[in-house]
């Protein structure tokens, strides 16, 4: 018989304990709001008290996720930007890593961002500074996409019930934006094709549909179509991490070792992209491995990939 959904009743009354202490830690918040003006500080004082649970509560409120926390953490580290810097004191508590930061970066769980919450002063008023002033900072304000700085209101901090219906609407929706075709940076690559007249196809490319049906896959890019193909191109942009990124790695890998053997004339090219791929060094240099070329999403590196592409072509 079909039990449809199966419950574990200890587990869901425990859990609702949880869910009730975050409600109330939401509450707590909202008074003290009410009785003094919003400032880092008190917010900083209010994850003092709670701790993790006062974390997690501040982001409920406001929509942000601990990974997007956590790579904020690691933009704001990698930058070591004047503005930035102040904006979360990251001079009272960063100074071993301000030498070599951008390149030998580890990045943080959350167990340790609220572990050195709890006993750093100066690093708890970044994380509420982030909340308090974050969207007013013009690093931050360039970096992250609108849909995700506007979860950095004031308003919502302020209880307002128009940036909580916000809140509720962006959890709603998160799904639904990250699946849209715009919000793929490989309709820069599909745009600049166009505007230079190049052609293109995706898809499976015969040779290894005959003889290696079980290991092709099917590629992003093929220029300029299956039956001449001159470059077989990947593209990989990264915010969130996954195990699965090591796998992709080894695929790519494999995936080039194929095509030199059916498509020695062609060119296998990347563009990997994002923080994702960033804070993931070891996968990431496996990934850029099996290319023979490799582009990011910015903005001299598409020049650079379209003078690349032209000199093949012609």
């Amino acid at each position: 018989m079909n039990t449809f959904w199966y419950s574990n009743r200890v587990f869901e009354t425990t859990y609702e304990g949880h869910i009730h202490s975050l409600k109330e830690n939401l509450l707590h918040l909202k008074n003290l709001v009410e009785r003094e003006r919003p400032s880092a500080e008190l917010i900083a004082d209010f994850l003092d008290e709670k701790g993790k649970n006062g974390l997690t509560a501040l982001l409920a409120l406001t929509g942000f996720s601990y990974e997007f926390l956590k790579r904020v953490f690691t933009f704001i580290r990698v930058k070591d930007a004047p503005e930035l810097n102040t904006l979360v004191y990251r001079d009272r508590w960063l100074r071993e890593e301000k030498s070599d930061a951008s390149e030998n970066i580890q990045e943080w769980g959350t167990g340790y961002i609220e572990r050195r919450m709890s006993r750093d002063v100066f690093f708890r008023l970044g994380v509420a500074n982030v909340f308090f002033q974050g969207a007013t900072t013009e690093m931050l304000s360039e970096a992250l996409p609108l849909f995700h700085l506007k979860k950095l209101s004031l308003s919502k901090l302020n209880f307002e019930m128009e940036a909580l219906l916000d809140t509720l609407v962006r959890y709603k929706v998160f799904g639904s934006y990250n699946a849209k075709s715009e919000t793929n940076p490989e309709r820069v690559v599909e745009r600049l094709l166009k505007e230079i007249d190049v052609g293109y196809a995706r898809g499976d490319l015969s040779e290894l549909i005959y003889n290696a049906p079980n290991e092709k896959r099917t590629m992003d890019f093929i220029i300029p179509n299956k039956t001449d193909p001159k470059v077989m191109i990947e593209s990989s942009y990264l915010v969130t991490t996954s195990s699965g990124q090591g796998d992709k790695s080894k695929t790519e890998i494999q995936i080039d070792a194929l095509l030199k053997e059916h498509y020695s004339d062609a060119r296998f090219w990347g563009f990997i992209d994002g923080i994702g791929w960033y804070v993931r060094k070891q996968d990431l240099g496996r990934m850029v491995d099996a290319y023979e070329d490799v582009f990011t999403f910015h903005e001299a590196e598409l020049e650079r990939f379209k003078s690349q592409l032209l000199e093949v072509l012609s």
